[in-house]
């Protein structure tokens, strides 16, 4: 690594009997001359990565006949990679990742078919650039002697060839965040050497192939975020030396088989988000390297294993979203854990006290349960932020934080006499209760039978939305906010107010967003919309779980709708804590890998719905508090769909005229364009988030004081571009960990430069969604690699 700047220097050019040539890392700029290959004709290795070249791969490289291996990672080279690196037979190794080579079209993966030529290839990585069109078969003609090929992170679709097999030597395959789809060919089990597999973030479907149990040397596979279904084969447990086993997010279904959790090498496994049954295997031998263990959002049941308390090197537990049942199991040896989660299940019993022996700990959800008794207020329990047991009713004590029912304890007789006549009394009152008991259910039961009557001869509006989800009215919703209550709210905006709430007969803690009408009618309409954004499914979106179409008890029409809630708010109150009562306000600041995230996230989501969508489609309001962020601190976009729904269904009249700005974006984010009365477009939706992007890094939102007249905060940064950009960060930023050394300001400068092109003046001038998805991710590998 060195400290040199300026283009490439031109007398290297001069030295035509180099045969190596490393300027790795060295701060080295412009193009290189298309005469390259010519003027360094005996080079053997060239390495150039990390620097910030640009312009197009010299195509006289392949004049160098005697390469072996060339390296321009982590740069800013375009074009196409050219075919004539065919030409080079003695070529070993060739990586052009990160970089922005390609177009996103058909062609650029014609150079594959060339590098068949290379019978010495051994390693080839051209993740992470603009690479497009359908995975060629021709792949498969690729040197046997390749060991590592990387295609991760561009755009490829089509299928992945049956004869990936032939390349017998490989034994690291990445082809994750692509557009792949169809099966996994069995075939993949030819590939005995095989050591990492990745396939994460593709479209792919079908059952995973059990032939991947003959790659017995795999360490680390990862499949989630696809489609993949059936169940997961036994056969992995084959897979002795498995570190990294990661299948969340699919379709599988069926129990988890016994030989998976035999695999004793294993340190993180994750089988979340599918559909699996069963139980948790309870006759197995304990796993005592696994940190991560991860079966959330399936539908697990039976009781917890007592297995799970000898995982002694166990950190992350999620076992949420699942339906066990009974006490959790003696897991009090677990004393490294960090994040626990056991919420929304049916478990029951008294919360261990252990758990406040847990040193380490820094998350336990025991939230939407049956648990009973007193909360324990020792060690890391007396912290609010570490502890969440709301959704259990017979829960007391705990801190006040908590807002649980006080203890009542109850005081043991004085005497025999005195303890009989308490019997005699209990015995009274309960038959008492009994009897209650039995005149509420019938009384109850009458009055179903009548309103069953009424609604078969008068159907209500409030039935119409089965075809959105399940039949949930406005009394339903009026009962799990308790009343509307404003103790419940959690947050408000130009369409409505949101609402924490607890549904009773889910047991279930979602967000309601009660949107704001003035006037009846739409119904219909309404309903067709929900539909619609219910079809509408990103990981990064705000799952829409139903709605509610009815009329409230004064008979005004109510339109809401059932969110799933995420923990940790929204990114408004991360990035402006000071502005947040502190019973809510965040613990932390967010660091700046974590904001880098948050933007991938949030471009994805937009990328998604520009892109990928049957027809484009804008958000029309994005913002920092329509950003919301999971356990994981993960980006969740909310309220898309909104404005084109009010929009539809009455054109203008059925919101008020404040909520109308809403419509086409809020002050501050709204692009310049709907000022002037243009129509909401995915280009008005980059202009917002660029200045998302530029809050998030700033930590100025664009109405702050600072600006008014012709300064906004886009002029503001302008003025500090480049040279003072450590000025206007975050000084949250600026007061986070970060490594020795680290180039903070070369980084923010990146990313604050996707914001400006983001915010340009004209709409067409505005960078390309997924240019700016491009860009970010680019970003965050050049630094932040793992």
């Amino acid at each position: 690594m060195n400290k040199f700047s300026g283009v490439f220097p031109p007398s290297i050019y001069n030295l035509s009997s180099l045969e190596i040539l490393s300027i790795f890392h060295s701060g080295f700029s412009g193009s290189l001359k298309p005469d390259f290959g010519n003027l360094l004709p005996n080079l053997r290795r060239l390495h150039m990565g990390r620097n910030h070249f640009t312009g197009p791969i010299p195509t006289t490289l392949s004049n160098i006949s005697n390469l072996e291996n060339f390296g321009i990672v982590f740069n800013k080279m375009m074009g196409s990679v050219p075919s004539s690196f065919g030409k080079l037979q003695n070529l070993q190794y060739l990586a052009l990742a990160s970089n922005s080579l390609g177009s996103y079209s058909s062609g650029d993966l014609e150079f594959l078919k060339a590098l068949a030529n290379c019978t010495q290839l051994h390693t080839l990585l051209v993740n992470g650039n603009r690479l497009g069109g359908d995975f060629p078969t021709s792949i498969t003609n690729l040197s046997t002697n390749l060991w590592k090929l990387d295609l991760g992170m561009n755009l490829i679709s089509g299928t992945i060839p049956y004869d990936i097999g032939n390349l017998i030597s490989l034994q690291k395959l990445m082809l994750d965040d692509n557009l792949l789809t169809g099966p996994l060919p069995s075939s993949i089990g030819k590939l005995s050497r095989l050591v990492v597999l990745n396939l994460t973030s593709n479209r792919l479907s079908g059952e995973i192939p059990s032939s991947i149990g003959n790659i017995t040397r795999l360490g680390k596979l990862y499949f989630s975020n696809n489609s993949f279904e059936g169940t997961i084969p036994p056969s992995l447990g084959q897979c002795r030396f498995m570190l990294y086993l990661r299948i969340g997010s699919n379709k599988l279904n069926g129990t988890i088989p016994q030989e998976i959790m035999q695999i004793q090498s294993l340190v993180h496994l994750d089988l979340s988000d599918n559909s699996l049954t069963g139980s948790l295997p309870k006759y197995i031998k304990p796993l005592e390297g696994l940190c991560i263990l991860s079966v959330a959002h399936n539908k697990l049941s039976g009781q917890l294993p007592q297995v799970l308390g000898n995982f002694l090197s166990l950190e992350n537990l999620y076992l949420q979203g699942n339906f066990f049942d009974g006490d959790i199991p003696n897991i009090k040896g677990l004393m490294g854990a960090k994040r626990l989660d056991f919420s929304n299940n049916n478990l029951s019993g008294s919360i261990p006290g252990y758990f406040a022996n847990f040193s380490s700990l820094e998350y336990l959800n025991l939230s939407i349960n049956n648990f009973q008794g007193i909360v324990p207020t020792e060690g890391n329990l007396k912290n609010a932020t570490v502890l969440l047991v709301f959704g259990n009713k017979d829960l007391c004590g705990g801190i006040k934080e908590l807002k649980l029912k006080p203890c009542i304890m109850q005081v043991q007789a004085m005497d025999t006499g005195h303890s009989s006549l308490v019997k005699k009394f209990s015995v009274g009152v309960s038959i008492g209760i009994v009897f209650l008991l039995i005149a509420y259910i019938s009384l109850c039961c009458l009055r179903k039978r009548k309103r069953n009557q009424q609604q078969t001869n008068h159907p209500t509006s409030s039935s119409a939305l089965e075809v959105c989800h399940e039949q949930i009215s406005y009394a339903y919703l009026q009962k799990a906010t308790d009343g509307f209550s404003s103790s419940n709210i959690i947050g408000s905006g130009s369409f409505g107010t949101v609402f924490k709430a607890l549904l009773p007969t889910e047991n279930k803690v979602v967000a309601v967003k009660v949107l704001n009408l003035q006037r009846r009618g739409a119904m219909k309409s309404f309903v067709t919309e929900c539909e619609s954004l219910k079809d509408i499914r990103h990981r990064n979106l705000v799952k829409l779980l139903t709605a509610c179409s009815s009329t409230d008890f004064q008979g005004n029409d109510f339109r809401a709708l059932v969110y799933e809630l995420m923990p940790n708010g929204s990114l408004d109150m991360w990035l402006h804590p000071e502005e947040v009562e502190e019973i809510r306000r965040p613990s932390r600041a967010l660091t700046l890998f974590e904001r880098l995230n948050i933007a991938v996230d949030v471009i994805s989501v937009l990328e998604y719905l520009h892109v990928y969508c049957h027809e484009p489609i804008a958000h029309c309001d994005l913002k920092p508090s329509n950003v919301l962020l999971d356990k994981d601190l993960t980006g969740h976009v909310s309220d898309f769909g909104i404005a084109r729904m009010l929009m539809k269904l009455d054109q203008g009249s059925l919101f008020n005229q404040q909520s109308s700005v809403g419509v086409r974006g809020t002050i501050g984010y709204a692009a310049p364009e709907y000022g002037m009365g243009g129509q909401p477009s995915i280009y008005g939706d980059m202009y917002s988030f660029g200045v998302l992007l530029l809050e998030m890094f700033t930590g100025k939102r664009p109405t702050d004081e600072l600006f008014g007249g012709n300064v906004t905060l886009n002029s503001y940064i302008k003025l500090a571009f480049p040279e003072r950009v450590l000025d206007i960060a975050d000084n949250l930023i600026l007061n986070s960990s970060l490594r020795v050394g680290f180039p903070l300001g070369e980084c923010l400068t990146l990313v604050l430069e996707v914001g400006l092109k983001c915010c340009e003046e004209t709409p067409k001038n505005r960078l390309a969604t997924s240019e700016a998805r491009k860009d970010l991710i680019l970003i965050r590998e050049r630094f932040f690699k793992h």
